[in-house]
């Protein structure tokens, strides 16, 4: 028994050691294997689903977004007259600024042409109802004045068609309203902010005729 060991002893000498990467290789081969390769796989798949689900919501978003007109009516085929807003209100200025603001609106959209000289399909008229102004922030020490206002005017708006007489809309109350800082002029401060509630009233009334059936 002793010659036989001594002689597996000398037949392991002779061969070498065994190299160190061949014992690891071997402690490896019998886990789980390399995992780069399935987690690059399972990166591209995560990729994968995270495109096509922003595809998709992209889709779905633009799906009800409509460039040009929105009534079917080619853009600039029909003609839109506006008539001067008369002004019921006891603030001047309010009939240019409306006015002006709804023929620059309807021109800026492009769905209609806007007819200056003459009698349009469309003909729309109005009057303003109503320019309010109420504090909606004061001073911090004191109370009672105020900081801020919150300024609105009211236009009642109808729109008819020339040749049928039919009406897209009839005695339509439509608001433009602002937030205005109060500074060491109101009345400065007030005619600044006339513009910007005629101009977000006239944005209103154009979507109205844009989405009305001819």
């Amino acid at each position: 028994m002793r010659r036989g060991s001594a002689e597996e002893n000398r037949a392991t000498a002779a061969q070498g050691p065994e190299p160190a990467g061949s014992r690891s290789g071997s402690a490896r081969s019998g886990g789980r294997g390399p995992t780069c390769p399935e987690g690059q796989s399972v990166s591209r798949a995560v990729i994968w689903i995270w495109s096509l689900a922003l595809l998709g919501g992209f889709g779905w978003g633009c799906a009800g977004y409509r460039v040009g007109p929105t009534n079917g009516v080619p853009a600039g085929s029909r003609s839109v007259q506006v008539h001067p807003f008369l002004n019921k209100t006891r603030e001047p200025r309010l009939t240019d600024a409306v006015t002006g603001a709804l023929r620059k609106q309807l021109q800026k959209d492009g769905t209609y042409r806007l007819e200056t000289r003459g009698p349009g399909d469309i003909v729309v008229t109005g009057f303003i109802s109503k320019f309010d102004r109420s504090g909606v922030t004061f001073q911090p020490r004191d109370v009672q004045t105020v900081r801020d206002f919150s300024m609105a005017i009211v236009a009642v708006v109808s729109a008819q068609d020339r040749g049928t007489g039919k009406f897209l809309f009839e005695n339509q109350e439509v608001e433009g309203r602002t937030t205005l800082r109060v500074g060491a002029d109101l009345s400065s401060a007030e005619r600044q902010a006339v513009p910007l509630m005629a101009e977000e009233l006239a944005r209103r009334v154009t979507s109205l005729i844009a989405e009305g059936t001819w």
